[in-house]
């Protein structure tokens, strides 16, 4: 059921004959043209009401997007796994370290009991300057 009327063309035929009747035909063609200005500022106006309605239709399909990437940015299984990988780490890179300072400690303590110094490890020797090593021959 629609609200709007239904104009055939027996109705238009009817006002056409009672707008010529109440306003002349002097002045009917001003009428006409005053009317067709007037259904062409409702159809900009309809026109803006759709495409606003349609714009806030985006912004809330945009909106629902950005919800959608935050909730994949907080669930992401690749940082979960990252995360319990690092925590898995930690107290093995703490022992790791603890065992590595009571070594260092250790080696300065036995050193400054001998009344040595501990030596310090020769720089390797660079690209340039190694030789490669002779390879051995084969006896057969």
């Amino acid at each position: 059921m629609s609200l709007l009327p239904q104009f055939g063309f027996f109705e238009l035929v009817v006002v056409a004959i009672i707008a010529l009747v109440v306003v002349g035909p002097r002045d009917l063609p001003k009428l006409m043209r005053m009317a067709g200005r007037m259904a062409g500022q409702a159809r900009k106006m309809a026109g803006e009401f759709r495409a606003a309605f349609d714009q806030m239709a985006r912004e809330a399909d945009m909106e629902e997007m950005r919800q959608e990437i935050e909730s994949l940015k907080r669930n992401n299984p690749v940082v979960d796994a990252k995360r319990s990988i690092e925590d898995a780490v930690k107290p093995v890179e703490k022992m790791v370290r603890e065992e590595s300072n009571e070594m260092r400690d250790a080696m300065s303590k036995a050193g400054a009991n001998a009344g040595e110094t501990t030596p310090e490890p020769e720089a390797a020797p660079e690209a340039s300057d190694a030789k490669p090593a002779p390879s051995p021959e084969r006896a057969e």
